[in-house]
């Protein structure tokens, strides 16, 4: 199997002089580190998919992870090209928003370990659904966690997406179509032929890139003001056309309630993610796992802090410069591209070539966890424990995971043009909206309360999903800035504040009654008898 890797290896090393002769001379340096970061995750692939030919292989790595490696890899799921691309377009457009966000993703992860790590790694093998099973009826359990899944996975896989069609455009001239084309191609390559075990070790090499260039632009760009951040954010100050406003709250200063929602879908978002609760899996015991979390929030909160350093310096060194801005003033290629154009201001074209390559394996390496957690939820949940569960093999589920690969490869591609306008950071956010409403109240209450019935969770997880779709349908994200309208129907962005207490309500309240009603049916066949 793992020798029909053997064709795209040669068709990625094929293509090197077809992407310089497209890049135009524009920046052969950018289009060597790429081909050059694409043949390594492609050779991490193969050398993985020797290792992949069983269900635990493929889904959890065996369970042999060690928590450090773990770490590394969980780690680079969280600081993905919303970090490096997105964060700093917001903080080069607003400022102070930026640094929320910031802030908000770097405490997700602690409350990852208090509230559920160790408990799921003690119940789950898999999947989410595997530790809801535990407890409450498989069937109903499984097909609504799937739907969940996939519909988180999906609005997350949006903002890799976007960040990656608009970093190629920007490097190689390619119309942004083709450029979702071929992410897409890749990311399908990796997770169809090495699993999880591929996934996590180019998600280890792509966070120790990005980590060190992170540290490398922050330095550079702390060099230019001497050392001092005080002349750094004055600096920016003076670019901004709000000037010292920028250093105060925009978007979320009209609403107590629109930040209150922010903050709770940053904070607890993470807790209810699918591709990162699945991380949990890879690792031998509950120690590694927590282990896992130590490295992954030692490396995150290192990161995060570099974006401070990073944001204030794309905007006062790129914002300023003609020589990045189009014809209305605005940062060439989007303000997604605004750390690419720093990183090309401090460094030249190598430096540019360097932070492109790194940026991009960033977004393979998140995109590949996505799609393979997707594709667990329709191979595992769905098909081998419902749909063919008197007749699937594991050999069997391997190839449904694969063919799910290449129908959420096909979506993701759609769903990246669709919103390819969007901040990627912003996108990830609407994620943890979703997480919020959904997995995580179920999680919760499967693990800490033992009233919790099937009814209750499907009432509740169903309630929370459908209204934190459909409200940020209805709300500013869809309705105004994809859809066009003048006015959101419904004001509050996310929809975090409105969604997560009904989801939790609803799950209890149903839970309650049935099991009055339990008891109330067994004295009335009682009787009858």
């Amino acid at each position: 199997m793992y020798r029909s890797l053997l064709p795209a290896l040669a068709l990625a090393v094929a293509a090197t002089p077809a992407l310089a002769a497209d890049a135009g001379g524009m920046n052969p340096a950018a289009v060597t580190m790429f081909v050059a970061i694409v043949l390594v995750t492609l050779g991490i692939t193969w050398w993985a998919a020797r290792r992949a030919s069983s269900a635990d292989q493929f889904y959890a790595a065996g369970g042999q992870i060690s928590g450090f490696q773990n770490g590394i890899a969980l780690a680079g799921d969280m600081i993905s090209a919303g970090a490096l691309l997105g964060l700093a377009g917001l903080i080069c457009a607003s400022g102070f928003d930026g640094l929320i966000f910031a802030v908000g993703y770097a405490t997700g992860l602690p409350f990852v370990v208090f509230l559920v790590a160790e408990r799921l790694r003690k119940l789950g093998r898999y999947t989410v659904a595997d530790v809801l099973s535990t407890r409450l009826s498989e069937t109903p359990i499984r097909i609504f966690t799937a739907v969940a899944t996939l519909v988180i996975v999906m609005f997350y896989l949006i903002a890799q997406m976007v960040g990656a069609g608009q970093l190629i455009r920007l490097l190689f001239g390619l119309d942004y179509l083709y450029a979702q084309i071929l992410v897409g191609a890749l990311m399908i390559c990796y997770v169809m032929f090495g699993g999880m075990v591929a996934t996590t070790w180019v998600q280890i090499v792509k966070a120790v890139l990005l980590l060190s260039a992170g540290i490398a632009i922050s330095f550079l760009v702390l060099a230019s003001f001497g050392f001092n951040y005080d002349s750094l954010v004055a600096r920016a100050i003076a670019v901004h056309p709000k000037h010292d406003a920028i250093m105060m709250p925009q978007v979320y200063s009209g609403s107590v309630w629109q930040s209150v929602s922010l903050g709770m879908t940053l904070m607890l978002g993470t807790a209810g993610l699918p591709h990162v609760l699945m991380r949990f899996f890879t690792v031998p015991d509950a120690r590694a796992a927590r282990v896992s979390v130590f490295w992954a929030v030692m490396c995150q909160s290192g990161f995060f802090a570099l974006i401070f350093v990073i944001g204030f310096g794309a905007l006062a060194i790129v914002a300023g410069d003609p020589a990045y801005l189009d014809a209305k003033g605005a940062i060439r290629g989007g303000g997604n591209m605004a750390t690419i154009h720093l990183s090309h201001a401090l460094g030249g074209d190598t430096l540019m070539g360097l932070v492109s390559a790194v940026a991009f394996a960033t977004i393979l390496a998140v995109v590949a966890g996505l799609t393979l957690t997707g594709a667990s939820a329709v191979s595992h949940d769905l098909y081998a424990r419902i749909i063919g569960r008197r007749s699937a093999t594991e050999r069997s589920e391997i190839r449904i995971s694969r063919l799910a690969t290449v129908g959420l490869g096909v979506l993701s591609v759609l769903l990246g043009i669709a919103f390819q306008t969007q901040n990627v950071a912003y996108m990830i956010s609407l994620a943890y909206a979703v997480s919020c409403s959904s997995t995580l109240p179920l999680l919760i209450l499967a693990l800490y309360w033992g009233g919790l019935t099937t009814r209750g969770a499907i009432a509740g997880g169903v309630t929370g999903l459908v209204g934190a779709v459909l409200l940020t349908v209805l709300g500013p994200p869809v309705w105004v800035k994809v859809l066009g309208n003048a006015a959101p129907i419904f004001p509050l962005d996310p929809p975090t504040i409105v969604t997560m207490p009904v989801a939790f309500l609803t799950a209890f309240v149903v839970s309650v009654m049935d099991r009055r009603r339990a008891p109330a049916a067994a004295l009335s066949q009682a009787v009858s008898a």
